[in-house]
């Protein structure tokens, strides 16, 4: 999997705070063993995860590495590496770019440097909120927060790169429900997306989203399919689906199909696939004409409002 800020360091995996001395970060080291042992009643992959955080930290050449922040598990691999967001490399051709509106991942980058400073302690100087040795030391709230913008540009990216047929709109408001990361039309259709990354494998159980770092109240699947309904109903049109684009490697299919429901089929979908789905559509789902998508789109940007 892919480095992300969501991603559980080695010692929330094992259970002690960074703080945790040799002898408690050992006898930590044992318990989680044995809990999560496959012979014991665990799985291979809670096993493997206590080991490889162990290799982080079991030592103390490890763990001295791992806390300077050379370690590239769970932060980018150089010492002063950092999550901000980086400039978009130089352009290599002169295809046209899909239109887009609004600032992808904005709300969520907002949000996590208000936690992150209100975390820290108020008037304390951050040099730089997005260094990767700061990051991997705040709460796995803020961390989440972070790694959420970081989905939705990356999301945003791949749209852009679809070329002059597709519109996007990021960071929608959708009446009471809050918002939509994404609003996009293309020639397949008309999309709600979702961009997600909770930092570890998620599986798709009875219709929802479940995995080591999604809250139990949390349900994303439930959250975006409310908030894409509400966004429709504010102004009068019809998604052809609904997409919640997760990391790549995240699970174990590329794209799992929920369920239909009366307004759109709802897929999961890693993000390397994202182009083939916005492109093809959605099987069975019919594409509307050239015309449609024309008249649709002046729906969209006289109504759409931006958070």
């Amino acid at each position: 999997m892919s480095t992300s800020p969501a991603e559980r360091t080695p010692y929330e995996v094992l259970g002690v705070a960074g703080s945790a001395s040799e002898d408690d970060l050992r006898r930590a080291y044992r318990r989680r063993a044995r809990e999560t042992h496959p012979d014991t009643g665990g799985s291979a992959a809670a096993f493997d995860e206590v080991q490889r955080a162990w290799e982080q930290v079991g030592t103390i050449e490890a763990r001295a590495s791992y806390d300077r922040g050379s370690s590239s598990t769970s932060s980018p691999a150089e010492p002063g590496a950092t999550w901000s967001a980086a400039p978009r490399p130089p352009r290599q051709d002169s295809r046209p770019k899909a239109r887009t509106y609004g600032h992808p991942g904005g709300r969520a980058r907002e949000r996590y440097l208000a936690m992150l400073r209100e975390w820290v302690g108020r008037g304390v100087d951050i040099p730089d909120p997005y260094e990767a040795r700061l990051v991997r030391t705040a709460p796995p709230e803020i961390r989440r927060e972070l790694a959420k913008a970081l989905a939705e540009e990356a999301t945003a990216r791949q749209i852009t790169d679809l070329g002059m047929g597709f519109t996007m709109w990021s960071d929608v408001a959708a009446g009471n429900e809050g918002a939509l990361d994404h609003v996009v039309l293309g020639p397949a259709g008309l999309f709600a997306i979702a961009s997600e990354d909770w930092g570890g494998q998620i599986v798709l159980k009875r219709g929802e989203l479940q995995g080591e770092n999604i809250g139990p109240l949390e349900l994303p699947v439930r959250r975006t399919t409310r908030t894409a309904r509400a966004f429709a109903k504010d102004l009068r049109v019809k998604f052809t689906g609904v997409l919640i684009v997760v990391p790549d490697n995240s699970m174990e299919d590329g794209i799992v199909a929920v369920g239909r429901g009366r307004h759109a089929s709802t897929l999961v979908v890693q993000r390397s696939l994202l182009g083939h789905v916005l492109r093809t559509g959605i099987p069975g789902m019919a594409h509307g004409s050239l015309s449609d998508v024309f008249e649709l789109r002046s729906v969209l940007q006289a109504g759409i409002r931006f958070l």
